[in-house]
């Protein structure tokens, strides 16, 4: 996973074993986000599977985060 998003981790992808977050300002941002990660898929080879992926969260609890429109909190729960 290292490899094939070495440039975006940090900045607007964050990986956790085998799942990817990408994490965007807005909405535009995201857009354009999204596409780097899915270039760096087909690079990579890898496929999405498609009954696990998420799309549009506003706020969701991932595994010990909340993800925000803010950023990645801890979850205190």
């Amino acid at each position: 996973m290292d490899k094939v998003f070495k440039g975006l981790i940090c900045i607007n992808v964050e990986v956790y074993v085998d799942d990817i977050i990408v994490k965007s300002y807005s909405c535009g941002q995201h857009e354009a986000d999204l596409a780097e990660v899915f270039e760096a898929l087909r690079k990579g080879n890898m496929r999405l599977n498609s009954d696990k992926c998420v799309f549009r969260v506003q706020v969701e609890k991932f595994l010990r985060f909340m993800l925000m429109h803010r950023g990645i909190e801890v979850n205190l729960d």
